[in-house]
């Protein structure tokens, strides 16, 4: 567990001093205090998971991981009421909403925001190109495949998604598109 513990704390400050241990400016949305703490459950390991809480806390969020194995997400994201068809790799909670899968901070900032009656926000899946599952080629601003040079084969390196608002009784309508 010490050593996970340690491998989530390694990459988390290496995602700090890629940006030389300074936030971009036009990525800070609001600053920590205004904000509630996001209470990130993950599977361990998962350094897509760490890269998104460092995604949140590049917007002002306070972060906190907690370490699960597979049966326990499994009993979390049913306690949590996640629809299955929603799900994806991680969950977290915030003031009262799950947030599933890999949501960019602005989504979350707006739900925060407008408050909406509803159980949360989720990402399903692992689209390639959501915070944390970044695989992007500087010139793609859309749901791209490249060529991969080195096996010629294709490689999707962004794909467009939906975040998506659920509602109380579980229907959903797209809440961000991205």
């Amino acid at each position: 567990m010490r050593a996970r513990t340690a491998l989530m704390l390694a990459a988390a400050l290496v995602s700090t001093f890629a940006w030389g241990g300074k936030v971009p400016a036009s990525t800070s949305v609001a600053t920590a205090p205004d904000l509630p703490e996001v209470e990130l459950f993950a599977p361990s390991p998962c350094i897509a998971c760490i890269d998104w809480a460092e995604h949140l806390r590049k917007h002002g969020f306070k972060v906190r991981i907690e370490e699960k194995t597979r049966e326990q997400m499994g009993k979390l994201k049913r306690w949590i009421n996640v629809p299955a068809a929603l799900e994806s790799r991680m969950t977290a909670r915030v003031a009262g909403y799950f947030i599933e899968g890999h949501v960019p901070a602005e989504d979350i900032l707006q739900l925060l925001k407008e408050r909406p009656a509803a159980r949360g926000l989720a990402v399903p899946g692992l689209p390639r190109g959501a915070p944390g599952y970044e695989m992007t080629a500087p010139t793609c601003e859309t749901g791209c495949t490249m060529l991969d040079r080195e096996n010629g084969f294709s490689d999707i390196k962004r794909e467009l998604y939906d975040t998506l608002l659920v509602a109380p009784d579980g229907s959903t309508r797209i809440w961000a598109r991205h």
